[in-house]
């Protein structure tokens, strides 16, 4: 019994140290950003204007914000998104998300995503042509081109808006701009060509955003950066990354990483939001990350191959821009249903994909039926451990067993004294004799702690859990549990005192009771003689419950549901077989012993 409780703790502690630790300790090693050999777009072709002043050119860059702030808008409304296009560059820069709020309170601001040049954080998407043959760069528009609107007073799913610009030698250069009921734009950029010879140039979209985001999570189980798929493999770099790879401004091709894909895209993502360039995904296009280190400006691209528009001629190129929520369902539909290879994989499901994958859509199907995110944790616990009750069933099964070998074991221990040697060699006949596996207890823990990490991977990362209530005081099972002992849980008429990095020991209800149910399921089990072993379980569930109390509620909720399960499952089968656990007695006689070993505890001074 000694060794399987041994076992059991061993895997529990060190299964879940490591896993924890190990992404912190030696995470993914970031793409290489060295430049790669391109053979359907050459490399030194079209290469894209920066648009704004150089750090340190104040009276310019004070133009340029001007110019910025008093460029005519058009502005965008739909069911999920507000904000507004302005006609400098034809730049989407203003965009917020009506169905989300920085915090739980109803008066809290709306999450913006996108913010024009001049603000914090600025962050845009811009769509242009870079000239290659019959044409210079002049004549074609680029960042800062002041487009009219030749069409459309407000952009909605129902409304296009068309900007126009005339480059006056003979080309016009339109784009028309569409937006879905969710978070897809269209943006389709046509050159129509009135002139007397055949020109060429190359269509590109760009992401660009003024250094790194203020409110960057720097979270090691949450990536945030650069993300992109180029024909099926999926890259992720961190801003930080992408900064050491670049070396100097005037050598922009030192952080570049360029790709020429037939079927993928390119942009940023956050912890809830993403914005991402989605090109024809059965042409050709060029991926490019950029830094530039003087100006702190990270941009992506997506540039097209060059076309060749013949007088009289009009050729048109369709990209698309992603701009909103990673809602699972939104962008399934966008994989599934409108072509955006590899689409689900923005969503960062992290090593353990194949769990995380179908235990949300498990946790997404139940929360359909069910109505409630919280219940429906404790209805995806209930599955997860069905699946593993043939296992645990061998591992109840065995411990029953254990505890008819009990006695024969302490018989065992008395005959072999402080031989080691010996105790072990008469406790593996003892097993053998009995067909008892001692290790068998550990392997529902060790399937537990890979379920365990992949649903806080679940719980941390998708937005469907963001705000989202379970219970009374729980309004965000994304978040940890905000009730606090030092208040007595909302009793006393004053706020919780903020601690700081002591606010672990200001546990709330539902840390504690995680702690409560895993020592209760402890008590199923004799405590082990050895005086070692009996502090290691005296102290893990209270160690536990400040380890986890910091935990996403839905993290919480979900252990305890699987602890009281646990509980429940282990003593209907060991009293199946003949063993009767003495939950209560095992409780007394804990409580026994540390009088035992405090004589003096509890005696009047």
């Amino acid at each position: 019994m000694e060794d399987q409780n041994k076992n059991l703790i061993m895997a529990t502690v060190l299964s879940f140290l490591v896993i924890v630790s190990w992404q912190f300790l030696f995470p993914p090693a970031p793409a290489p950003l060295d430049p790669a050999t391109e053979t359907t777009i050459a490399a030194t072709e079209g290469t894209l204007p920066v648009g704004e002043p150089a750090a340190g050119t104040a009276p310019a860059a004070d133009a340029a914000q001007t110019a910025e702030a008093d460029a005519p808008r058009v502005a965008i409304e739909t069911a999920e998104l507000s904000g507004s296009l302005s006609l400098l560059g034809g730049r989407i820069d203003d965009l917020a998300l009506r169905d989300y709020r920085e915090t739980l309170d109803d008066n809290s601001a709306t999450v913006r995503l996108l913010r024009p040049v001049g603000e914090p954080d600025a962050y845009f998407a811009a769509f242009g042509w870079t000239a290659t043959e019959g044409l210079d760069a002049a004549a074609v528009p680029g960042p800062d081109t002041l487009w009219t609107v030749e069409s459309g007073e407000t952009l909605t799913p129902d409304t296009p808006v068309t900007l126009v610009w005339d480059n006056g030698a003979g080309q016009v250069f339109r784009t028309v701009v569409s937006v879905d009921d969710k978070f897809m734009f269209d943006i389709a950029q046509s050159v129509q060509n009135t002139g007397t010879t055949p020109v060429s140039a190359r269509p590109y979209g760009l992401l660009r955003r003024h250094g790194i985001p203020s409110d960057l999570k720097s979270f090691f189980i949450l990536h945030e950066g650069l993300v992109r798929m180029t024909d099926g493999e999926l890259q992720e770099t961190k801003y930080k990354d992408i900064a050491d790879y670049a070396v100097d401004d005037r050598e922009r091709t030192q952080a570049e990483r360029l790709d020429v894909a037939t079927a993928g895209w390119i942009g940023y993502t956050d912890h809830y939001w993403m914005t991402t360039l989605i090109p024809d995904q059965t042409k050709p296009f060029r991926s490019t990350s950029k830094y530039f280190e003087s100006r702190e400006l990270f941009q992506a691209e997506a540039v097209m191959p060059s076309e060749t528009v013949a007088p009289g001629a009009t050729v048109t190129v369709t990209t698309r821009l992603f701009a909103g929520a990673k809602e699972w369902e939104a962008i399934r539909n966008y994989e599934n249903e409108e072509g955006v290879v590899g689409f689900l994989n923005s969503i960062d499901w992290g090593w353990f994909f194949f769990l995380t994958k179908p235990i949300f859509w498990l946790l997404h199907t139940l929360h359909g039926f069910i109505g409630n995110m919280g219940w429906s944790i404790i209805a995806l616990t209930v599955i997860l451990k069905a699946l593993v009750l043939p296992l645990a069933y061998k591992s109840y099964v065995s411990m029953a067993r254990m505890k008819e070998l009990q006695p024969e074991m302490e018989k065992l221990k008395e005959r072999t004294g402080d031989d080691k040697q010996a105790m072990q060699q008469g406790m593996m006949k003892l097993y053998k004799e009995n067909k008892v596996n001692p290790a068998s207890g550990c392997l529902p823990i060790l399937l537990q702690i890979p379920i365990f990490f992949s649903l806080y991977k679940v719980i941390f990362v998708t937005i469907e859990l963001r705000h989202t209530p379970w219970i009374g005081w729980i309004k965000d099972l994304s978040a940890p549990d905000p009730s606090s002992i030092l208040n007595l849980f909302g009793l006393l008429p004053f706020a919780a005192p903020d601690l700081g990095p002591l606010s672990i020991l200001a546990l709330g209800i539902l840390p504690i009771l995680l702690g409560i149910s895993m020592w209760l399921q402890q008590k199923l089990n004799p405590a082990p003689t050895d005086p070692t072993q009996q502090m290691i379980f005296a102290w893990m569930p209270w160690i536990f419950m400040f380890m986890l109390g910091s935990f996403a509620s839905g993290l919480v909720l979900y252990w305890i549901a699987n602890n009281t399960i646990t509980f429940i499952q282990q003593y209907a089968i060991m009293r199946s077989h003949g063993a009767k656990p003495d939950v209560f007695g095992n409780i007394k006689s804990s409580v026994r012993r540390k009088k035992l070993a405090d004589p003096d505890n509890g005696k009047d001074n």
